[in-house]
């Protein structure tokens, strides 16, 4: 009998761990060829999460769950789940508040992975959410993938992806202190297919992925020490933006009012000023970069 692995991250996720745990175990009731390895990861819960799931997993022998001492951030904690899984075929990402992938696909990602597919993906079609963010997420990850990534990920392609073990040994010798794993498995290769869902609005609770979080407490507080310039990142695209404006607003000024741009290299150093406001902070923020990779923590 094979066995299946399914990671889940919880942060503060009291109201939906239960109603989580009963949706993946009733799945694998109809999957009478599969047995179920639950991974539960807690990110240092406030909360009452870990004590339920230390009473779930003290009822379920299926049930594993890793308690971090401190707040890792969502993609520390979920690779750490898929590292400690021991599953035929690993499901990298099953949301605790059943929101973005839906458990119900399960059986046809186990399908497709017996029929061969060492990498099985959802497609994120539609999202029921507004309009704005939908456009938001959109135009941030084809950006993201498009232009700072040498790895062909496809459109819609999120974590929630079964993958099989030779994909998860293979992740394990990349050495990456903030493991992107939606990328991470096509890097490594592999024949996939892609299954189009819909993305839910969350039923239960509030998202704790917040632009904070997504970093965590102290992905962020780390990002700010790597270096001097680090904390001017955060106000480098709004700082420049305004002073490119300034340096264009003085040159229609000049050539509208004063028939000429300006005294001689008045403008040349305004546009000099202006751009480098805008590019100055990338070597920074590359070797800030290069350094917490180095600390490999």
């Amino acid at each position: 009998m094979k066995t299946i692995s399914v990671v889940s991250p919880y942060f503060n996720e009291e109201q939906s761990i239960r109603d989580a745990y009963d949706a993946v175990r009733d799945i694998f009731k109809g999957m009478p060829s599969c047995q179920r390895e639950r991974i539960f990861c807690d990110n240092a819960s406030m909360d009452r999460t870990l004590t339920t799931l230390r009473e779930i997993a003290g009822q379920d022998p299926c049930v594993k769950v890793i308690a971090d001492i401190r707040n890792l951030g969502p993609m520390r904690r979920s690779y750490n789940g898929v590292m400690a899984s021991s599953g035929d075929a690993v499901l990298l990402f099953l949301s605790t508040d059943l929101q973005n992938p839906p458990p119900e696909l399960l059986p046809k990602f186990v399908e497709l992975w017996e029929r061969g597919y060492e990498i099985v993906y959802g497609v994120r079609a539609r999202r029921e959410e507004a309009w704005v963010m939908r456009f938001t997420r959109n135009v941030y990850y084809r950006v993201l993938t498009k232009f700072f990534s040498e790895v062909v990920v496809p459109p819609g392609a999120g974590d929630f992806q079964l993958v099989d073990r030779r994909i998860v040994e293979a992740m394990r010798q990349v050495r990456d202190g903030y493991p992107f794993m939606r990328m991470m498995t096509f890097e490594c290769g592999g024949r996939s297919i892609g299954i189009p869902y819909t993305w839910r609005v969350r039923k239960k609770g509030i998202s704790k992925n917040t632009i904070g979080a997504l970093r965590s407490g102290d992905e962020w507080a780390c990002l700010v020490h790597d270096g001097p310039s680090s904390a001017w990142l955060v106000w480098r695209l709004p700082a420049g933006s305004v002073s490119l404006f300034y340096a264009l607003a003085n040159l229609l000024i000049s050539l509208i009012f004063y028939r000429q741009p300006a005294e001689p290299r008045i403008m040349t150093i305004i546009v000099a000023l202006s751009f480098l406001a805008v590019f100055s902070c990338f070597p920074w923020e590359r070797l800030a970069s290069t350094y917490s990779q180095s600390m490999d923590r």
